[in-house]
């Protein structure tokens, strides 16, 4: 196996669990509704590799979704947003390009792209998660107040976190 392909591997298994075993269970509810999702699995499909096609992009994004689903137990409202996030990542990206272009063989990270271009990069590609997730949860537009609250909170809290995550894990910075 590629050296390239196990680090991926890894890293979405341990954000899975991560997600599944500890921030599953942690609820900050304000009166009988819960504005506050953590969530940090969506750091795996952020920084798969640049080069990656984008139908194995979106093969990836759907069966770490579900797969997140079957813990959740809720009905493909994890694998959508997921799709929707690796369907905007090109776009995210194509946006955020560098003058010179993103060189061969980048990984995308605050490291080799500075913090700034990763912070823009995650909250965009939080918000497009948050908002797909809670449409998705919600299933109608009547909510929109709930859930734009609901996104804004889960991708403040949530981004510092997944910063929080790439310092620890590639404290370079």
């Amino acid at each position: 196996m590629n050296k390239e392909i196990r680090a991926n591997v890894i890293r979405i298994v341990l954000f899975v669990l991560l997600q599944v075993l500890l921030l599953k269970d942690i609820q900050i509810m304000t009166g009988s509704v819960q504005y506050l999702y953590l969530m940090v699995y969506p750091l795996s499909i952020i920084m798969l590799p640049l080069a990656m096609p984008q139908f194995f992009l979106l093969l990836t994004a759907f069966g770490l979704g579900f797969f997140v689903d079957l813990f959740y137990q809720s009905v493909g409202v994890h694998a959508s947003a997921c799709l929707w996030l690796a369907a905007a990542r090109p776009f995210i990206l194509r946006y955020l390009e560098p003058k010179s272009g993103y060189s061969t063989g980048l990984i995308l990270s605050g490291g080799s792209l500075g913090i700034f271009w990763f912070l823009q990069y995650i909250s965009i590609c939080l918000l497009v998660f948050f908002f797909s997730y809670f449409c998705m949860e919600m299933f109608s537009f009547v909510y929109l107040g709930t859930i734009l609250i609901k996104t804004i909170v889960s991708l403040f809290v949530s981004g510092m976190i997944i910063f929080l995550i790439q310092i620890i894990w590639n404290p370079k910075y």
